[in-house]
This record gives C-alpha cells, structure tokens and sequence, in this order.
C-alpha cells in the first residue's frame, strides 16, 4: 500500500504507526511539509520518504493507493481539492474538515463531483472507540427514541494553555476551539441523535487565560505540552481569539436536544454524556472509563461496567488503533463501509460553526438555509 502524506503534523505521525501496524505491508513513499520536525517517526518506522515543499508535484510525481493529509485546518480545502482532482483513490484528511460554512459548501460540491464519499476518509476518531460502540449498542436495545442529551469535553489547564499558545488560538486557521477540539464530541450525539442540527444557540467567553489573571510563578502544567507551528510561549497573554469555555444548546430536526459544555480549566477531567431515551438511560465517561444503562420503567440496571477500556495507551481511549484497522480494511475491501463518511463530519463541523455564530451574534440559528445549500452543492433533491 503506497502512501503519500501532505502536512506530516503531530497526529498524521502518530497515526502513521497505528496505520503501519494495521498494514505492514504498508509504505510511505513521499512527504510534503516545510518542516522535517515529525520525520523521525517515520524513519522509525523503516520508511525513507522522498520530501517535497509542493503538493502538486508530489501528487504528479507518484502513484499513491492512499493520500494522507495532516495540514493546518485552514488549509485542508486547498489541499482536499488537489487530493480529490487527483487520481488516488483513497484519502484520509485529519478533523476538522474545512473551517467555514463557504468551505463546507465548496467541498460538498467537490465531494458530489469527484465520488468524494467514497474516496474520502475523515480521523473523527472517538467514532471507533469502545465506548462509543457500546453506547449505540444499547442504543439499539435498551434506550428507545432519544429525547434528550447531555455531554461535556472538558480539559486541565496543561491542555488548555496549550491551545491559547498553539496555532490553533486563531479561528482564522483553526475554525475556533468548538471546531477544533470538540468536533468529535458533536459528531457522536449527532449520530446517536440521528438527525442535523435544527437550531443552536450558545454563550462563553474567555476568563482565565487573560494577562489579568496570570497565576503567580510558573505553574508546573505549562511545561507539560509544547506549542507546535506557529506557537508562542506566554499561555495567559491574551493572543488568539478562541474561548476558554463555552456551551450550547441544539434542537436536531427529528426533535432531540443536546445541552453542551467545554471548559479550558477543569483540573480532574471528565468527557461524558447521558444520553436519555424514552426507555433507558445511558451514562458514560471517556476520560473515567465507565458506561451504565438504567431503564426508565423499571429503574433495572441493565449494564455497569467500571472498566470500559482495559488498555488505552494507544490513544483516544483505544480508538486511534482501531481507527487504523477498521480504514485499512475499508480500503482493501474487507469492509463494506466505516463507522462515519465525510458527509457526518462535515455536518458536526456545520454544528460547530453555527454554536460560534450563535454565541458571538448572539442569537438562535436556524440551519435550514445551510443544509438547503449544502444539499444543492452535494446533488441532492428535496
């Protein structure tokens, strides 16, 4: 499987490993990137890759059964446009897709032109972890309509300064923090929810990371992560545009409401939902590890583990392996489809983008308008 890299960032070279194992037949021909930063971990991996500081002479220069593409977010459109104008046939593009509603509509439009749905691969992760998977499972059998949900991605102050030092401080490259970081979350009680996003509404702001309020000394949680490209070393200087907290609210078209809660500066973390149907209750954690379903009739409690993930070194909660697994077996066609196609990940992003909208205009959006247009651009009737 000969593979192409365009933006050898953290993640695509971590994911590299996850990839190689899964097949390790496996080899990775060419990079673009003007940094060398990251090529060590593919050198550990056995792979001399030939280097490039253009994508479209890499793409012309090589055959490529699958195109990876780790580039800051704001580049992602112009680099899934040559990707999709190519004539590689699979193409892993890392979360978030696109960072604009415009963006979003141009792709669905090259999506519709070029077999987009099937060709293209998106890292929204969390969809393949252990968790995930058991909470649609007894979505299917214990919890009925849903009615409403609850969930939160909150994380500690050493990973919250480095979002206010690393690039993706500026919405204008990152597409903002809801975006960035909690895509993921979106896209999974969408997809329980089965249905997009109506209307939103949403607040927050910035109250800790601000000159004001820089703590005395040098808090030990600063050294913990290192800014990437373009970072800067002052977390509280007040650089960047992004929240440090935010919630939101979202009515999905069939009826179901999520409440949503990120926050910069929880010092014990938590990642967790209640999903509620009108039969049964569902309750889990990422970060604790737990799951338990209750039903609502009887108050039985028909599933409690404790212990959710045995081993999760791996990354995101066992998810970034099996991840790799389940997308080699998609290309070799060993599976028939993925847990989500491009087309979820882009309607989380939609979802994204307008709690932004919602908190900074300060109004509830209505999303009719967005999926009339995104439905035009990807061909479909109404």
């Amino acid at each position: 499987m000969r593979v192409g890299i365009i933006g050898l960032g953290q993640r695509i070279a971590h994911l590299a490993g996850h990839f190689a194992k899964a097949a390790p037949e496996m080899q990775f021909l060419a990079v673009c990137d003007p940094s060398d930063v990251r090529m060590g971990q593919l050198t550990d991996l056995g792979a001399e890759p030939a280097t490039y500081e253009d994508p479209a002479e890499m793409l012309a220069a090589h055959e490529f059964d699958l195109l990876m593409i780790g580039s800051p977010n704001h580049l992602h459109l112009d680099h899934l446009r040559l990707a999709l104008e190519s004539p590689v046939p699979r193409i892993f593009a890392e979360k978030p897709v696109v960072i604009s509603i415009d963006e979003t509509i141009e792709l669905a439009g090259l999506i519709a032109q070029h077999d987009g749905v099937a060709r293209l691969m998106v890292g929204m992760v969390l969809r393949y972890s252990p968790l995930y998977r058991a909470l649609r499972a007894a979505q299917a059998e214990h919890l009925g309509e849903i009615m409403s949900i609850e969930a939160s991605e909150h994380i500690a102050p050493y990973h919250g300064s480095f979002f206010m030092r690393d690039w993706r401080r500026e919405t204008s490259i990152s597409g903002g923090f809801m975006l960035e970081k909690c895509c993921h979350d979106l896209d999974l009680y969408q997809g329980v929810a089965g249905a997009r996003p109506a209307r939103v509404a949403s607040f927050g702001g910035r109250k800790k990371y601000l000159a004001q309020h820089r703590p005395a000394g040098e808090p030990q949680y600063l050294g913990v992560m290192a800014p990437r490209w373009g970072g800067i070393n002052d977390a509280f200087s007040g650089a960047g545009d992004i929240v440090d907290y935010q919630t939101a609210l979202v009515e999905y078209e069939n009826g179901a409401n999520l409440c949503f809660h990120t926050n910069l500066n929880v010092p014990d973390e938590f990642r967790r939902f209640a999903v509620i149907g009108r039969d049964g209750m569902a309750e889990g954690d990422f970060i604790r590890n737990f799951f338990k379903v209750t039903l609502s009739d009887s108050g039985e409690t028909v599933i409690d583990e404790a212990e959710v993930v045995k081993d999760s070194s791996g990354g995101h909660y066992g998810a970034d392996g099996a991840m790799a697994d389940d997308i080699v077996a998609y290309i070799k066609g060993e599976m028939s489809e993925l847990p989500l196609d491009v087309i979820d990940a882009l309607e989380a992003g939609v979802t994204a983008l307008a709690m932004d909208q919602a908190r900074t205009e300060g109004r509830v959006v209505d999303l009719a308008e967005v999926w009339q247009r995104f439905d035009a651009a990807l061909g479909r009737t109404p």
